[in-house]
């Protein structure tokens, strides 16, 4: 949420490293029915110049992102060694996965709404130190019940991270910024799955499982003097100014964002929890590792051009990433035998996924205001649900109709989500300039 709603003085005014602070009550200025100026609509005053961006926290939210969700999908990539050391089967490992999830999905809500009031730079420290503690304990436990029970920890972690992630990165800009600033502070997300678990779990081949995660927990607790040199402190809300889970949900447009959400992730998982078997006909399944690193770098784009535009263009942006994620996967169910098509789809499946986080996060900071955190572990909990619910889906329709059912199923619910995101303008209205 952006820095304007939640100032820790009541005097506003910019510093080199701080943003502006206005009064709690101030909410975003959006314009529901008004499509943007063509021109000039993002010209700022010649002669003023705008904020400029604290980099160095941002870049820090971006590592304990990058670190968070390392720390969830790591064993996904170490089956078989963790199997192996904790002698349980690779389906056991792979629930380490399901819980951490499960763990998110089911706490994000009650968790944020009874934290609301802690400031919010000593909340986030804690999570930080319970990611490292989280893998502290993977690293040295040989017993599978005790790593389980750090996961469901980890889990629950990562639902407060997730839900006040957003809010923490838009309020260290100015509004107009807010876009950008969550853009470079979820870029540690397509970063994570591009680079960190291909290089995990190299690692991990190499220098044993437990190293990995020992290394990941130095790396985050040594993140803790960034966060403390880098990051502002925000205070949290006030008894009295907090509104209730229902008032929240009942924000105009808030209950469009998250039917886009649920929609969009749910086609999304349908296919990518399956992409071994979904690229088979075309031969790419024997090179999986091209088609994630395609897959990845294609995400790292998309999150780049939405953090460009964001701030200026959030409808566009949802239109056409709805868009693109329906024409992707319905481009391979139609021509999934030709290997080039194959892998363009692939990359334009990348890019509109890359991005969604950024733009499915800024839109519900932007309608709720001050009570963003709030709208953000609703975010996360459909989020976390649509996931396990495209993993389900997406079975059901391999074991019914076979592989070739996927893409199709896929392709018609993003176009569902296509649908919803053109009919919510208020949920992701332009800002007015």
């Amino acid at each position: 949420m952006p820095a304007a709603l939640f100032p820790e003085s009541a005097s506003p005014g910019i510093a080199p490293d701080r943003a502006p602070e206005i009064a709690p009550d101030q909410a975003l200025d959006i314009a529901p029915d008004r499509a943007p100026d063509r021109a000039g609509e993002t010209a700022p005053s010649a002669s003023v110049a705008p904020p400029r961006l604290p980099v160095g926290g941002l870049l820090a939210l971006a590592a304990v992102v990058f670190l968070a969700v390392l720390t969830e999908t790591l064993p996904a990539g170490l089956l078989p060694q963790m199997s192996a050391a904790l002698r349980v089967s690779e389906s056991q490992i792979g629930q380490l996965v399901t819980v951490y999830a499960l763990a998110t999905a089911l706490t994000a809500i009650p968790l944020i709404a009874v934290t609301r009031g802690i400031p919010r730079r000593t909340l986030l420290l804690t999570l930080v130190v319970g990611f490292a503690l989280v893998n502290v304990v993977t690293a040295v436990s040989s017993s599978y019940a005790v790593i389980l029970v750090a996961r469901v920890a980890g889990g629950v972690l990562a639902g407060l991270l997730w839900a006040m992630m957003a809010g923490y990165a838009m309020r260290m800009v100015a509004p107009a910024q807010a876009g950008r600033a969550l853009a470079i502070a979820m870029a540690g997300t397509p970063l994570a799955f591009a680079l960190g678990l291909p290089l995990g779990t190299l690692l991990g081949s190499v220098l044993g499982w437990r190293m990995i995660f020992g290394l990941i927990a130095v790396a985050t607790a040594l993140l803790v003097v960034w966060v403390l040199l880098a990051v502002p402190r925000f205070a949290g809300e006030r008894a009295g100014e907090r509104a209730t889970l229902w008032q929240v949900f009942r924000t105009p447009g808030l209950a469009a964002i998250l039917a886009v959400t649920l929609t969009f992730v749910l086609a999304h998982n349908v296919t990518y929890t399956y992409i071994a078997p979904l690229m088979r006909a075309s031969g790419w399944s024997d090179r999986l590792d091209v088609v994630l690193l395609v897959f990845g770098a294609s995400a790292i784009a998309g999150l780049g051009l939405v953090g460009v535009l964001i701030d200026r263009h959030l409808r566009p942006l949802v239109l056409w990433a709805t868009a693109a994620l329906a024409v992707a996967t319905l481009v391979i169910g139609v021509a999934g035998s030709n290997p080039v098509v194959t892998i363009v789809a692939v990359g334009l499946w990348g890019m509109a996924y890359g991005g969604a986080p950024a733009l499915l996060q800024n839109a519900p900071a932007r309608v709720t205001g001050a009570a963003a955190d709030v709208a953000q572990s609703m975010v996360v909990t459909v989020w976390n649900g649509a996931i396990a619910g495209g993993a389900f889906l997406g079975g059901v329709v391999l074991d019914l109709g076979g592989v070739g059912g996927l893409p199709v199923v896929a392709g018609a619910i993003a176009l569902v989500s296509l649908a919803l995101a053109f009919a919510a303008r208020t949920g992701f209205a332009a800002l007015r300039r």
